[in-house]
């Protein structure tokens, strides 16, 4: 991969709803492109009014009674973030063009292998007499980082007008959406958590995804996938409505931060060549399905394919890493997430979580269950959201008063949605429990309370880091904080600088004293391996002959990801340690061959 030209090789995903809702304005200036959520427009409309206040900006109240108050607040937040990280940006390039030390600064954060660094620092060389090149040279080589949204695609409940429910358009994800695409930004929309038809189709609505006259695409499209066969059926999908995927964001199935969703035991480095493999017959395929749309609806149709970024992320942690997922894969970029929570220029984080995340060892991160949407979700031991759902626990008094329902998506008692970890849900929950209590055992009857009630109400949770951090006012039932960093947090131990983190990811300086650190890809490896076993035990339950199936479906992936790794890695240009991954592959395989499905499921 070519990697002179662009200014970071790297990108901050998304994470939680408050932890990167201002990361554009705190990094956007350096070159850095990080990834804003819109699902919680309560936590947008309040940033929105205290940065309003900080860039003395006009700032008028959208009141949630205004019928599109959640895509008015959306679009309005964007479009200061937009001025604001603008404004920044030009002072920043003012600064670097009269402050030597700053340019200086500048430069040591950029990647090895950049023209752009090379360029700044020819100048920089010149000395004063260079100041007017120097300052062009900045102008015309220099961009603030890209502002990209999220939409989980699935958050996507209906919503109501007291009983009446309203058109589908004002649906939690379509009203983002909305948000999004009347904003002046020119930047990318990531869709995760899966295809939704409606969601999808609801995109042709607007101009800006579409190429304009000169074929431009204003807003882009990036789809947060899995495996290769997901972003073939979602990318044909939308390019059969005319629409461009511009980039396939490839995260591991489990070795991540916030929700997991588990593949059938396909591995990161295989889903990457297979990628790496079929990239133009995904483009081509795209490109014939798209042109034919466009013409359908008498739109300008480009000549070639756009650009298609493959990019990747979850549990990436070194430089060493960094640079073969680049250069081996050749993947645009390489996201770094988890790490960045550590860094306060970075990401909004309260004093107190940032102390909890800086003392998490290895156990203390774990594969939860406390998501009311039912999928594995990553986080960290000892939050003051868990710490309080406990105490609600003993009270009697569990669940959540549920006041923002993003997440009330359950329709098993009312038509209008509940949230799982709601007081309203749980409370009906554990009536029908206790109603059937004298069938079960006292084990098994705790087992399933537990169930219900340690859902957390992570609409709360996940935002109010920044309500602290900012000394803003937090109203209704305290929930605390809930966090959700991926495994690869306990190699990091300390509050780290954005200077020296860059520096990590390019192999300037190390952050960590963790020499004992798994590989990525056997790290993954390890998660998939437990995970396969949790799901064993589960399935001894009730067994079946499907689960069966899908067991030895899964163990068979796993087993073939194994083979793949053991080639890859005693290929010389592989930079690891090869004799020390080899060896663990095989300790790995071994248990996993000793697995016996026919002795350990008996159906």
């Amino acid at each position: 991969m070519n990697r002179t030209n662009q200014i970071h090789s790297f990108h901050i995903p998304v994470m939680g709803t408050a932890f990167t809702i201002d990361t554009p304005i705190r990094l956007a200036k350096y070159g850095i492109s990080s990834v804003i959520s819109i699902i919680d427009d309560e936590l947008i409309e309040k940033m929105n009014s205290f940065y309003c206040k900080r860039f003395d900006l006009p700032y008028e109240k959208i009141s949630k009674n205004r019928p599109d108050s959640r895509a008015e607040r959306i679009t309005t937040y964007l479009n200061n973030v937009n001025q604001i990280v603008l404004g920044k940006f030009e002072d920043f390039k003012k600064e670097l063009a009269e402050n030597k030390t700053a340019l200086e600064n500048y430069i040591a954060i950029l990647p090895n292998h950049s023209e752009i660094k090379e360029g700044l620092q020819y100048w920089l060389n010149k000395g004063a007499g260079a100041k007017r090149k120097l300052s062009d040279y900045i102008d015309k080589h220099l961009s603030p980082g890209s502002i990209d949204v999220n939409i989980m695609a699935k958050i996507d409940k209906d919503n109501y007008e007291k009983n009446e429910q309203l058109p589908v358009e004002f649906n939690d994800a379509h009203a983002a959406l909305r948000g999004f695409a009347n904003s002046k930004l020119s930047s990318s929309v990531v869709l995760s958590a899966g295809l939704n038809p409606r969601l999808y189709s609801y995109f042709e609505n607007f101009k800006d995804f579409f190429p304009d006259t000169n074929g431009i695409l204003k807003k882009k499209i990036i789809l947060k996938v899995s495996d290769y066969r997901s972003a073939s059926i979602q990318g044909n999908y939308l390019a059969k409505k005319g629409l461009w995927v511009s980039e396939y964001r490839i995260e591991s199935g489990l070795n991540c931060g916030g929700h997991a969703f588990a593949t059938d035991g396909h591995l990161l480095g295989p889903i990457l060549e297979e990628f790496n493999q079929k990239k133009i017959e995904l483009i081509g395929s795209a490109h014939q399905l798209m042109s034919k749309a466009l013409r359908q609806k008498e739109l300008p149709v480009p000549e070639k394919p756009y650009d298609v970024k493959i990019t990747v992320q979850g549990g990436v942690g070194t430089a060493e890493e960094h640079d073969f997922l680049l250069d081996y894969y050749q993947v645009s970029s390489v996201g770094w997430g988890t790490p960045f929570l550590l860094v306060p220029e970075a990401t909004s984080v309260d004093i107190k979580t940032r102390q909890l995340l800086v003392k998490a060892k290895e156990e203390d991160l774990y594969l939860s269950h406390i998501s009311p949407l039912g999928i594995p979700f990553n986080t960290v031991k000892g939050t003051t959201n868990e710490q309080l759902k406990i105490k609600r626990i003993a009270a009697n008094k569990a669940g959540s008063s549920c006041p923002k329902k993003y997440l009330a998506l359950n329709k098993e008692y009312v038509e209008m949605g509940l949230c799982s970890a709601s007081k309203k849900f749980q409370d009906l929950k554990l009536k029908e429990l206790e109603d059937r209590k004298e069938n079960l055992s006292a084990l098994a009857l705790e087992k399933e309370k537990n169930k219900i009630t340690e859902k957390a109400c992570l609409c709360v949770g996940l935002g109010n880091a920044s309500f602290i951090e900012n000394d803003m006012v937090i109203k209704g039932q305290a929930q605390g904080v809930a966090i959700c960093p991926g495994p690869n947090l306990a190699y990091f131990s300390k509050v780290i600088s954005l200077s020296k983190m860059v520096q990590h990811i390019y192999g300037k300086i190390s952050v960590m004293n963790m020499p004992n650190r798994p590989n990525m890809f056997i790290k993954e490896l390890k998660i998939y391996l437990d995970y396969f076993k949790n799901e064993i035990e589960e399935f001894k339950e009730a067994p079946s002959i499907k689960q069966k199936n899908k067991l030895e479906k899964f163990k068979a992936n796993i087993l073939e990801g194994i083979s793949y790794y053991q080639q890859l890695f005693i290929k010389k240009n592989i930079p690891f340690k090869n004799g020390q991954l080899l060896q663990e592959l095989h300790l790995i395989k071994d248990q996993i061959i000793k697995i016996n499905l026919n002795t350990e499921i008996s159906i």
